[in-house]
């Protein structure tokens, strides 16, 4: 009897004793597509099967510098052998909180924890213990965790949990102020993201004008003015990623790329903002642990020695007029949309992202690992090698999307 592939088995091992067999965006994104990896080098990356991918996800964004690292992969194994999870952090918790410091331009202050979700929590919390309020707006549909408060799935939260938050649209500093107005004088802060990145839907670059807006109506009420650069951060800035637009937050949260696949994350802020840092009670069992600070302190000091973003930009360029291009010559009516580090395809007038759907599992087929609803990214470790064969999966995916439409 043939045996069934590691994955299948893994599946329904898995399907017993995990709920769904699988959880959140870790969840493979169709049939098509492995669920357990078994390991990556560089851009590439190996599913349990032995199949091989350019890895066009990052493990959904944590991998900036590429997998296994060697300069990351060496601070961590070093820290290791002295020591992980103490009774105290290792002194590299304040190496990485001076270094971060110095490379956020608006950071005073450091705060770690794990996730992108405890981070966002842990500023929103700050803002509320800063200011004595309670209102918090977001833009409607964006993506700031998986805490109650801020989960896309309702399942076993209550009314309660969001009933401090208000909404506004993206970009569109009219519907701020209006919500604003009406949270009148408790409103504790605004939290945004660099750009839109809704799952799903097409991107959109921030509006200088916007953010400058922002910035604006938090001096004029005293609420902070809060960066969710967990997806972004260190992506597309050595800083946070409204430097280049001008506009610097009171607070911003972190996590993914800063320790290259690492578990941490961090809150920063400006000193307007300590106080209410320092009255509030937050840790974790795992937050101190010294390997992912070493990781982090290693990550950051290779972006800059290797101009990383400068890397990602310049790869991300070329995978853009690639794609673009052979769209095109295939007749295809499609929007490339976000940052050339952080992009993400759409095809018009696509019904439930029937033909992303296409487009995806025949790009996996062809060595590419992509994903037909969340925005892609491209590692500092992409070389043209890569480039090339992810560009020769996505032709044959266009090819694939074509003859769909003919049926």
């Amino acid at each position: 009897m043939t045996q069934a592939p590691a994955d299948q088995q893994l599946r329904e091992r898995a399907s017993k004793v995990i709920p769904n067999g699988m959880y959140g965006h870790q969840a493979a994104p169709g049939a098509a597509y492995p669920q357990f990896m078994r390991g990556g080098r560089g851009a590439r990356i190996w599913d349990v099967d032995g199949n091989e991918y350019v890895d066009l996800m990052c493990s959904y964004g944590p991998v900036v510098l590429g997998h296994q690292h060697p300069r990351v992969e060496a601070a961590a194994a070093e820290q290791a052998a002295r020591g992980d999870c103490q009774n105290g952090p290792g002194p590299v918790m304040v190496d990485l909180a001076e270094l971060m410091v110095r490379t956020v331009r608006h950071a005073d202050w450091a705060i770690f924890a794990k996730n992108g979700t405890d981070a966002t929590t842990m500023c929103v919390t700050i803002a509320r213990a800063q200011t004595g309020r309670s209102k918090i707006l977001v833009a409607t549909g964006a993506y700031h965790g998986a805490a109650p408060w801020c989960t896309p799935r309702l399942a076993g939260t209550t009314p309660e949990d969001r009933a401090n938050l208000g909404y506004y649209t993206y970009n569109d500093l009219a519907s701020v102020q209006s919500a604003a107005a009406e949270a009148g004088h408790d409103l504790a802060g605004i939290l945004v993201s660099p750009f839109k990145h809704d799952a799903g839907y097409d991107q959109e670059l921030v509006d200088p004008g916007f953010a400058r807006g922002l910035r604006a109506l938090c001096d004029a009420t005293g609420a902070a003015l809060i960066l969710d650069d967990v997806r972004c951060g260190f992506r597309l800035h050595l800083g946070s990623s409204w430097e280049p637009v001008g506009v610097d937050p009171d607070l911003s949260a972190w996590s993914k790329a800063i320790a290259n696949g690492r578990a941490l994350a961090a809150v920063l802020g400006n000193d307007a903002f300590r106080r209410g840092a320092t009255e509030i009670f937050v840790t974790g069992s795992f937050w101190f642990s010294a390997v992912p600070m070493a990781a982090a302190v290693a990550t950051i000091g290779t972006l800059r020695d290797e101009d990383a973003v400068e890397n990602m930009r310049r790869m991300g360029t070329r995978l853009r007029d690639g794609i673009v291009d052979q769209a095109r010559s295939w007749d295809l009516a499609v929007r490339y949309t976000g940052p050339p580090a952080m992009p993400y395809l759409t095809f018009a007038d696509d019904k439930d992202h029937e033909l992303a759907g296409v487009f995806a599992a025949q790009a996996l087929r062809g060595g590419a690992y992509l994903h037909p609803r969340h925005n892609w990214f491209v590692s500092a470790a992409m070389t043209g090698d890569d480039l090339a064969l992810a560009l020769e999966a996505t032709d044959q995916a266009f090819a694939a999307v074509r003859k769909h439409l003919g049926q």
